[in-house]
Parts: C-alpha cells; sequence; structure tokens
C-alpha cells in the first residue's frame, strides 16, 4: 500500500542499487576511448558502444515490463541485477581475444538488466509517496546515480588507461605482431575489474532478496492513495493518454542529449589536442554537474518550484550551453559540455511523474514505454559520431544536434504534459 510518507529504509535500499547501476552506466565514458585504442577505431564505431547498451532498453523494455507482472517489483530487481552478472562476465571473453562485438554483446546484456532494473525501481520511487515530491526523491536517486558516474571513469580509468598518453605515442611505433601483442594487453585489462563487478551484482542480488524492502502492487493501490494512480475510465488504451506519449519523446531526446554530454566529453577533448591523461577523466566532471543539479532539485521541488517549472528552466538552460558550446574554443567549450549535466539533472526526475500522472492501471506499461525511451542515447551518439567524423562539422559543430532536443523538451515543459486528450 502506497504512503505519502514512505518509510526511510526503501529509499536506502533503492539508493543502493541506483548507485551500482549508475556506476555501470557511467564506465562508457572511459570504455568508448579505451576501446577506441585496444580495437582500433573511429569515432562512429566506438559510439557503438553506447548504442549497444542503450538500445537494449527499447528491445527489452515490453518484455521488463511482462516480467514484472509475474514476478513483482522486489524480484524483478532481482533478476535484473543477476542478468548484469551475466553481462559483466561476457567482458572476460571478450578481453580475452579483444572482439568488439564480444564487447558489445556484454554490454546489451548489461543495459538488458538494467532495463528490468529500472522498469522496477524507477515506479517504485515514485508509487511510494505522494506524486508532488516524486521529483525530489527521483533527485534522491539520480544523485547516488550520479556519486557513482563521478566515480566510475576515475576508478575505470585509472585501471585500464594510466598510461594512455604514453600508451598511444607507443602504438603509433609499433607495427604486426609487437602492435597486436601490446593491444592484447591493453585488451586485457579489463577482465579484473568486470570480473569484480559481476561477483559485487550477484551479491547486490542476494542482498535485496533477503533486505526488508517491501513489495508494492499498484493494481491493489486504492485511487484515494495516489493521484499517479488515478485512471480514468474512458481510456482504453496506453497510448490514449498524450502526457505520456510526448513524455516517452522527451526522454529519448533527453537520453541522448544526456549520453552526448557524458560520453562524448573526452573524445571531443582529444580532437582538440587535450592530452588523454586528462580527457579520459572529463566525464565525471559532466557527472559532477548533475550531482549538483540533483542537490539543488532536492532543495528547491516541489517547496519553492513546481517540477514542471523546473523542467521548462532546465531545457533553457540546457539551450543556452549548447550554444556557448559553438562559440567557445578549447578548455571553455569542454566546460559548457561538462555543464550541460546542471541542465540535464532534473530532466528525469521531471518528465517521470508528469508522464505517468493518471494512467493507474496503465503505469507498469506506462514506465515500460517511457524505458523504451532511452534508446535516445542509442541512437543520437550515433548520429553526433557519424557527424563528427565528417571533416566539414567535425566534433565541435557536431553538437548543435543538441538544440532540438532541448527545444523539445521546453515545449513538453510548457504544454505537452498538460494534454490529456489527443
Amino acid at each position: 500500500m502506497a504512503t505519502s510518507k514512505p518509510s526511510i529504509a526503501p529509499i536506502v535500499i533503492l539508493g543502493i542499487l541506483f548507485f551500482i547501476f549508475g556506476f555501470v552506466t557511467w564506465l562508457n565514458g572511459t570504455l568508448i576511448p579505451y576501446l577506441r585504442i585496444a580495437c582500433e577505431l573511429n569515432t562512429f564505431q566506438s559510439l557503438l558502444v553506447a548504442f549497444a547498451f542503450y538500445i537494449s532498453y527499447f528491445v527489452t523494455a515490453i518484455p521488463s515490463s511482462r516480467v514484472l507482472h509475474r514476478t513483482g517489483y522486489k524480484r524483478g530487481m532481482m533478476l535484473g541485477l543477476g542478468i548484469m552478472a551475466v553481462g559483466a562476465l561476457v567482458f572476460i571473453p571478450a578481453a580475452m581475444s579483444r572482439t568488439y562485438s564480444l564487447f558489445l554483446i556484454g554490454l546489451f546484456i548489461i543495459g538488458t538488466g538494467l532495463s528490468l532494473l529500472q522498469t522496477a525501481s524507477n515506479p517504485y520511487i515514485t508509487i511510494i509517496g505522494d506524486l508532488e515530491s516524486a521529483a525530489a526523491r527521483i533527485s534522491i536517486m539520480g544523485i547516488c546515480n550520479k556519486v557513482a558516474g563521478v566515480l566510475a571513469p576515475l576508478v575505470l580509468g585509472a585501471l585500464v588507461l594510466s598510461d594512455a598518453d604514453q600508451l598511444t605515442k607507443e602504438l603509433e611505433t609499433l607495427q604486426g605482431v609487437e602492435r597486436i601483442a601490446r593491444l592484447d594487453a591493453l585488451a586485457h585489462r579489463a577482465i579484473v575489474p568486470y570480473g569484480f563487478m559481476a561477483g559485487a551484482l550477484v551479491v547486490l542480488a542476494l542482498f535485496v532478496r533477503y533486505s526488508g524492502l517491501p513489495e508494492l502492487d499498484d493494481s491493489s493501490v486504492s485511487a484515494g492513495d495516489s493521484k499517479l494512480l488515478t485512471a480514468p475510465a474512458s481510456k482504453n488504451s496506453v497510448l490514449g493518454y498524450p502526457n505520456l506519449v510526448l513524455g516517452v519523446i522527451g526522454i529519448f531526446v533527453y537520453v541522448g542529449a544526456e549520453v552526448i554530454a557524458g560520453d562524448t566529453i573526452g573524445t571531443y577533448g582529444q580532437s582538440i589536442g587535450i592530452p588523454l591523461s586528462q580527457s579520459k577523466n572529463f566525464t565525471a566532471f559532466t557527472l559532477s554537474a548533475m550531482v549538483i543539479g540533483y542537490i539543488i532539485g532536492i532543495a528547491t521541488i516541489p517547496k519553492f518550484i513546481r517540477q514542471e517549472k523546473a523542467l521548462a528552466l532546465s531545457a533553457a538552460v540546457g539551450i543556452l550551453f549548447s550554444l556557448l558550446i559553438q562559440f567557445t574554443h578549447g578548455y571553455s567549450s569542454v566546460l559548457f559540455i561538462a555543464l550541460l549535466g546542471l541542465a540535464n539533472a532534473l530532466m528525469w526526475p521531471a518528465i517521470w511523474p508528469l508522464a505517468l500522472e493518471g494512467l493507474g492501471r496503465f503505469t507498469k506499461i506506462g514506465s515500460a514505454l517511457l524505458i523504451m525511451g532511452i534508446a535516445g542515447g542509442a541512437l543520437l551518439p550515433l548520429l553526433y559520431g557519424r557527424l563528427a567524423d565528417i571533416p566539414s562539422i567535425g566534433h565541435q559543430h557536431a553538437y548543435w544536434i543538441l538544440l532540438p532536443c532541448y527545444l523539445y523538451i521546453l515545449y513538453y515543459a510548457l504544454k505537452g504534459h498538460r494534454y490529456r486528450t489527443w
């Protein structure tokens, strides 16, 4: 039964979950330059890392919703963690053989587990309290997620790219068997961290199994307990809710913008001559800005500002920073890419409750559709990579694709979320 004042224990447990899958998610910012060297890739090919990871959400979100109908939220979270562990284990043969396709398969499996985990955990954290404070609760989860994201590239970078600049110079002088041996040794550096990750995910699944995390059943919650679960009887299809459908598009463009800001900043730094020893950590700057944004959200929503107003303000800031990326150079342009994290921070926690409001019995399938919108993180970075590889456009001007993303989010914040009929 949902309550307006949720117990602190479920929030703590969910915070741990969000930390773990935040850590896993934001490893991609370091994996991209790492695999670009180890597997000898161009920008577009290296961004298939993001594609393989995020496209899994689109492919598996609806099946995840069906699984949750059978397992419930709690067992669904356990299953998601187990699937993630399998994906991490795939990295071991991928690293031993230096096979890029195997790395991508491992990332797809990890993303599949995360799809199930997020399809369960996001509505869970929304349902256990009143709708007006949902954005604040999701912001707390976001801090756990993004603090992990700050640490992830630093930890993996120290393990696999500690000698990044020396390594790239050395590879320029090597040919044939010597070059292959050096690249194989580089690939093998992924074995230990991903083996450890698999073990940690299994332990976490067992922790969830024996924790005090309560099971929730949104179909059994009375309409008076939460605005989120009040469904008009006239709605016969989840697609009859414009606030949801437009919200899915909002999630698509938001996640695409977020992934571009977090996963391409290191590659952009390299493209303007910044050493890899520095640029490999740039993702942490973007995530640090997001943490600041989440803290602002917790302090201000809904006490001082409504979540739709916060979303509109965030979109306007994103538009401003997207323009400043184009009209600055060097470290200044890197700074504005990182500051997109500040603009992005409140978008997920604001879009989610606005899109799910009033869905009632369609909450789980609506959640699955929103998770499918995460496919924006697969497709938009690939578009960025294709544009960046075109000499007449380049890495900096490829960031123009962010502008329509933030303009759409501004529209959703001001008008789109208000529609209840087509």
